[in-house]
């Protein structure tokens, strides 16, 4: 399994989410902790288990693309 990071912008009663996929939940819940911050209008975030390949990993605080 893998994770991905989700945000809820105010008023909204759904999650959104991009197209970065982690191997871990924390990898996944900094990733969306970051996206919050750098958003004016997000009002909760969370990481969620997906089923898909993963895509990214953060190194060192850095966001970097999982090649294979």
């Amino acid at each position: 399994m893998s994770w991905k990071p989700e945000v809820r912008v105010v008023n909204q009663t759904t999650f959104a989410r991009n197209a970065l996929v982690f191997a871990t939940r924390e990898e996944a819940e900094r990733s969306a902790h970051d996206l919050m911050m750098r958003w004016m209008a997000v009002e909760d975030y969370r990481a969620v288990e997906v089923d898909e390949p993963v895509s990214h990993r953060l190194v060192d605080g850095n966001l970097e693309h999982v090649t294979k």
